[in-house]
């Protein structure tokens, strides 16, 4: 074991604490402080250029998630008690919402777009376009979109038309009168979804080297005149509305959740409005008529300073070339490696389990060897059945056709699908259809519970030693989603065990929420919404005692948030106690470390870099005895919802390898990491960490150099 984790620092033994416990950070305030850190890898000269972009897209990505359903939260407190709390909660929110987003935009336009120009990759405005490209745009215009657009002009017979959540429109103010000698002044103009937001220029009409590009705003922008002829364009704006993209479906007033999801789906779209953006040239009279069409308060109005869509800029990053002048525009390629020494090829997975467990780390190991696992058992005449939680998979998975393939080859199949996953709904309902249309047993969760726990259990038929017939299972849970795209992006543990008191535990699981009837207490894996939470305050505050007693006190947790308040509590107060606690938050942490009298035992870091940081990892120490320490892998962040809204899993590592494979690769590194990790200041701000390396290029060098093959 690392001395870093096991050796705690000699401390004094306080007595227990009757003050009461520091303020808690603001949640908002924290997820927002995420995406300033966030938009800092768009400033960092060592980040390849076209990375710097990506960064700057994932913020808004991101942004348009919180204004979807964590400012909708705010916006509808405020209008059902339109208090001056709620008035003051909104203004300080959208305050800060504000600023960032200004930031954001003081990037993209003076930072990262002139350093790509300086690179031969630019965004020509129509003004700054040679004739040869003019007559390239104009050309694709009337070609490609003049076709698919439809002004609609504003009147008693032609309403506001419906806006869907996060298109592009442009708002029109016309002048002279229209064909029927009337002064109808506004015309919308909605920009379908199916068309290109960044179109590369050929290169004969680019000067040499030059990678030319143009927005699909900026070619309609230029040929808005055309589309009301007879008529001068006197004012117009791009606007993008955000809407509450929450599924209002109450599951206890429904017989099929599918079916009622699936409607929903089509009315997400045209959800409560949330944000208005326009550009900052738009007029206030444009403007204003916007925010009275929607409904929508002075604070939600965002005059932006470009785009108002950059999250479409990716389609310029996936456009772009990779080398420029010897230079990479991109992340250098990383190849995930297999873990040969630990599962080698000529062995079947089912050889290898029955003797030892095996853990997976990715992206820096491939996610490869999990879809093997599932293919070997498909084809193995000897697996009878296949038991999977699906949460976020993709609308397209080779995993998913396994299960399909499994199904079709007559074994048992069940597939628990949360139908509720956001922003998957649609793939997971089409994914559900085409399970049960092969005949696998398909159920979706408990009503009222999202199914969040990543676990995949294969029940096989084998010959014991005396050459009678028993079944044995085998098990894979991890920490993050079934999602072979998402394994090289994220970071994770997979683990694979034929543990038999976790694979019984694993199958009560499955029967628990396939029959709704209780099963026996798992006995090794930690359940939410049951026992998870209390499990987790216990190992706390055992902390907490062995710190007063004078002996080892030491939590490390990793985690991508930490808001739920009786966790944070009983950190709190084991780190009065004494007990050293380190925190590796990614998002949003509402602790506040470094308070005197408080919390000075605590330090919270986030680490922010080109993989994004999604394991769980859970470390307790409350003495010198093996028994006296456990280690967690979990599916389940520090939320309220995770421990009582959701079904998630926690399981324990308990060989000793693993053990210490888990706190050299995940933990320790985190701890040092000086390059791409954040210190959370008392007052929620965040100060850069320096002096150091950066743990997951570290953990790409070694993996790359087979030193855990």
């Amino acid at each position: 074991m690392s001395d870093f984790l096991s050796n705690a620092a000699a401390v004094d033994v306080p007595a227990p604490s009757a003050t009461p416990p520091p303020a808690l950070l603001n949640r908002e305030q924290a997820i927002l402080e995420f995406n300033r850190r966030v938009l800092a890898q768009a400033q960092r000269e060592d980040v390849p250029l076209l990375e710097r972009l990506r960064y700057v897209t994932i913020v808004s990505s991101n942004l348009d998630e919180f204004f979807e359903v964590r400012f909708a939260d705010t916006l509808e407190a405020a209008r059902a008690a339109p208090g001056d709390a709620s008035r003051a909660d909104l203004a300080e929110v959208a305050s800060r919402a504000h600023a960032l987003i200004d930031e954001q935009y003081a990037v993209f336009n003076d930072e990262v777009m002139p350093a790509l120009a300086r690179h031969g990759i630019e965004v020509i405005n129509h003004e700054d376009r040679n004739e040869g490209q003019r007559e390239w745009v104009a050309g694709f215009f009337e070609r490609e979109v003049r076709p698919l657009l439809i002004p609609v002009g504003l009147d008693p017979a032609h309403p506001f038309p419906q806006v869907a959540n996060k298109s592009l429109n442009f708002i029109v103010r016309l002048g002279g009168r229209d064909a029927f000698g009337r002064e109808s002044q506004i015309a919308i103009v909605k920009v379908p979804r199916v068309l290109p937001r960044v179109i590369r220029l050929p290169a004969n009409v680019c000067r040499p080297g030059q990678q030319g590009f143009v927005l699909l705003s900026s070619v309609i922008r230029a040929h808005l005149q055309d589309l009301f002829p007879g008529r001068e364009v006197e004012f117009f704006s791009q606007f993008r509305v955000t809407r509450d993209s929450d599924l209002d479906v109450d599951e206890d007033d429904v017989t099929n959740l599918r079916q009622a999801l699936r409607s929903g789906l089509t009315t997400r779209h045209f959800g409560q409005a949330i944000r208005l953006e326009v550009v900052s040239s738009c007029p206030e009279q444009l403007w204003r008529l916007l925010l009275e069409q929607f409904d929508l308060p002075d604070a939600a109005l965002y005059r932006v300073n470009g785009p108002v869509n950059l999250v479409r800029l990716t389609q310029l990053i996936d456009q772009a070339d990779d080398l420029v002048g010897g230079e990479w525009m991109r992340f250098p390629r990383y190849e995930p490696a297999w873990p040969e020494g630990r599962l080698p090829r000529h062995h079947t997975f089912f050889d290898t389990l029955r003797e030892r467990d095996v853990l997976l780390h990715h992206p820096f190991e491939s996610f490869e060897p999990v879809v093997e696992f599932l293919r070997q058992a498909v084809h193995d005449p000897e697996v009878l059945a296949i038991k999977q939680t699906v949460y976020r998979t993709g609308e397209k998975s080779v995993l998913m056709d396994l299960l399909i393939e499994a199904a079709r080859r007559g074994k048992e199949v069940m597939v628990v699908v949360e139908l509720k996953a956001r922003f998957d709904e649609e793939a997971n309902i089409n994914w559900a259809e085409r399970l049960e249309a092969v005949g696998a047993q398909v159920v979706y969760g408990i009503v009222g519970l999202k199914t969040h726990a990543k676990l995949l259990l294969i029940t096989r038929r084998e010959l014991t030693n005396r050459g009678v017939t028993h079944l044995r299972r085998y098990v894979h849970l991890s920490t993050g989603n079934y999602n072979p795209k998402t394994a090289r992006l994220y970071t994770d543990i997979g683990y694979l065990t034929s543990d038999p008191g976790i694979a019984s535990d694993a199958d009560g699981v499955f029967q628990q929420i396939a029959s709704l009837t209780r099963v026996k207490p798992p006995r090794h894996l930690l359940t939410a919404p049951f026992v998870l939470h209390r499990r987790l305050v216990k190992h706390i505050g055992q902390v907490a005692e062995a710190a007063r007693a004078g002996r080892p006190a030491r939590i490390v947790v990793k985690c991508n948030a930490l808001t739920e308040p009786a966790l944070i509590h009983a950190l709190v107060d084991a780190g009065r106690a004494g007990a050293q606690i380190d925190l590796v938050v990614r998002g949003a942490c509402m602790l506040p470390p470094g308070l005197v009298g408080q919390t000075e035992n605590v330090r919270v870091r986030s680490v922010i870099g080109r993989f994004l940081e999604h394991s769980r990892i859970l470390y307790f120490r409350w003495g010198d005895g093996d028994d006296e320490e456990a280690l967690y892998l979990s599916s389940a962040d520090w939320m309220g919802r995770n421990m009582f809204r959701r079904i998630e899993l926690a399981w324990p590592v308990r060989d000793a390898k693993l053990r210490q494979r888990v706190l050299d690769e995940c933990l320790v590194p985190y701890l040092y990491d000086g390059r791409d990790a954040w210190l959370l200041q008392s007052d929620g701000s965040y100060r850069a960490a320096s002096g150091g390396a950066s743990a997951q290029q570290a953990l790409m060098a070694r993996f790359n150099l087979g030193t855990n093959a």
